[in-house]
C-alpha cells in the first residue's frame, strides 16, 4: 500500500469513527454496554484513528496540487482562534447547554454571528492549512476536518430540532456567519463578546504562530 493510500485508508477510518454517533448504530452500542462505557470506547477509538491518521500524514509524499497562499492563511488562522475561544462562552450548541436556548436571549455574544462558532473555527483552520500547505496529503488530512466540521453542524442541527426552543433559536441564529445580522434577524453587541476572549484567541494565535510558522 503507497503512503497517500494509507492516508485516505486512516483518514476513512477517522471519519467513519465520527459520523457513527450520529447513525442508528450509537442508540444500539449505548443501549448494549451503557452511555459513559461508550463514551470512553469512542474516545479511545476516535484518538487510534486520529493518531494513525497523523501518522500516515508524515509519512505521505508533499505533491503540490494548485498555488497557495500563506498570507490568506495568516488572515483566517487569527479568526478562526477567535471563534474558537469566544465560542465556548455561553453556547447553546455545546454539550451540556441546551438550557440556555430557553432563556429570554438565547443568542448572545458571538452566536450572534454564528450558532456555530467553534465548528466554524476548525473550518477556517482546515481551509487556511490546505491553502498554506497546498499538497496532497494535505488536502487529504484538512479535507477530512473540515468535512468533519461541516457536515457536524448539519448534524448538531437536526438533534437540536427536537427541542421546543429549536424554533427560536434558529430564528434568530444564522449558520453562516453574520446572516442573521444582515437579515435583521439579530444584531451584532462587541459589549456582549468583550475583549478578553477575542484577545485570548489572537494571544493563542500568536503563540502557536512563533514556533508553527
Amino acid at each position: 500500500m503507497t503512503p497517500t493510500a494509507m492516508l485516505v485508508l486512516a483518514t476513512a477510518a477517522f471519519l467513519a469513527t465520527h459520523f457513527v454517533s450520529s447513525t442508528p448504530l450509537r442508540p444500539a452500542i449505548v443501549a448494549a454496554i451503557g452511555e459513559w462505557p461508550y463514551v470512553g470506547l469512542y474516545s479511545a477509538v476516535a484518538a487510534a484513528t486520529l493518531g494513525w491518521m497523523v501518522w500516515a500524514y508524515m509519512g505521505a509524499p508533499r505533491e503540490t496540487l494548485f498555488q497557495g497562499s500563506r498570507e490568506i492563511s495568516l488572515v483566517l488562522m487569527p479568526i478562526a482562534f477567535v471563534l474558537l475561544v469566544c465560542g465556548f462562552y455561553r453556547n447553546p450548541t455545546i454539550v451540556g447547554a441546551a438550557g440556555l436556548m430557553r432563556s429570554d436571549d438565547p443568542a448572545r455574544g458571538i452566536i450572534r454571528v454564528t450558532r456555530h462558532p467553534i465548528m466554524w473555527g476548525f473550518m477556517l483552520w482546515a481551509a487556511a492549512h490546505i491553502l498554506a500547505v497546498p499538497s496532497l496529503r494535505a488536502l487529504i488530512f484538512f479535507g477530512a476536518m473540515l468535512l468533519l466540521a461541516a457536515v457536524g453542524t448539519l448534524f448538531m442541527d437536526s438533534r437540536k430540532r427536537a427541542s421546543p426552543d429549536w424554533a427560536r433559536f434558529a430564528g434568530a441564529t444564522s449558520h453562516v456567519p453574520f446572516v442573521a445580522i444582515a437579515q435583521k434577524r439579530n444584531r451584532l453587541d462587541w459589549r456582549e463578546i468583550g475583549w478578553l476572549r477575542p484577545a485570548i484567541g489572537l494571544a493563542i494565535y500568536c503563540g502557536v504562530l512563533s514556533f508553527h510558522p
